[in-house]
């Protein structure tokens, strides 16, 4: 028996008013799998995010989770089932780290229920355990570092318990010891759970060693789709991006992506 793909966008537009985002858009991604959207900017791939999580609903197509159809299911079902992590981080007044972690329990709480249960307070030890973060536990979320902020925003994704998360540029901006924890993060969480993972990310020599698949968006399609070593390639990329592009092959087979810039010309001044 087959089974269905985690999520899937079926001939998927949308448009805000006249102003159209996306069209035609048609992939899938596989339980277990790591997919990387890549793309200029302003093409439509925050967009699809939400698109993918049901904060947005497509102007044409559907968008599917499991085989249901997105739209049709109740936000909490979706939130049972999908965690994101976007690009810009919440506002919050004088929440701790680990109040913002717990609010990643309320889908499977009821509305009427206002206290942590024991799967709950487990659940948010072990998010605030794999991501570093339990030291940060009782300090205030507006305290804290980009890096350290960020790394409580996916503690509670992780606490909502999903099988796919959804990450908006999760290491942008970060330095290197907190994208590298980041990171590790998520391939313990593949590794251990399968969890499939849907990622956004703009460096594309990162995402190129980690994601099974690359989606490549340009002007709201898809302009290529495939593995890292089809779509990582100097034509592909120069002509998406508009500006020309290097592509070194290295000996382990690893693509490193880098800007082809002329060279400064020198004036002969002293």
């Amino acid at each position: 028996m087959k089974t269905s793909p985690r999520l899937a966008c079926h001939d998927v537009a949308f448009a805000y008013g006249r102003h159209a985002v996306l069209r035609d858009v048609d992939f899938s991604i596989e339980p277990g799998a790591w997919i990387g959207l890549i793309g200029p900017n302003g093409v439509g791939k925050t967009t699809l995010m939400h698109l993918l999580v049901g904060a947005l609903a497509p102007t044409g197509g559907a968008v599917k989770l499991d085989g249901d159809d997105l739209a049709r299911l109740p936000p909490e079902s979706r939130a049972r089932r999908l965690a994101v992590v976007p690009q810009a981080r919440p506002l919050v007044f004088g929440y701790t780290a680990a109040e913002m972690v717990a609010m990643g329990r309320h889908p499977h709480r009821g509305s009427l229920q206002w206290h942590l249960t024991r799967e709950d307070r487990e659940q948010i030890a072990w998010a605030l355990e794999l991501t570093g973060t339990r030291a940060l536990a009782s300090r205030r979320f507006n305290e804290l570092s980009g890096g350290e902020q960020q790394l409580v925003v996916i503690a509670r994704a992780l606490a909502q318990s999903t099988e796919t998360l959804l990450l908006d540029e999760p290491t942008a901006a970060l330095d290197l010891r907190h994208q590298a924890e980041i990171l590790n993060v998520l391939q313990q969480l593949r590794r251990e759970r399968g969890t499939t993972i849907f990622w956004i990310a703009h460096d594309l020599n990162l995402v190129g060693r980690l994601v099974d698949r690359l989606v490549l968006l340009s002007e709201g399609r898809i302009a290529a789709e495939g593995r890292p070593d089809a779509i990582l390639t100097e034509e592909t990329l120069s002509r998406v991006y508009g500006t020309s592009v290097r592509v070194e092959v290295r000996g382990d087979g690893r693509r490193m992506v880098d800007l082809e810039l002329e060279q400064a010309k020198s004036d002969g001044a002293a």
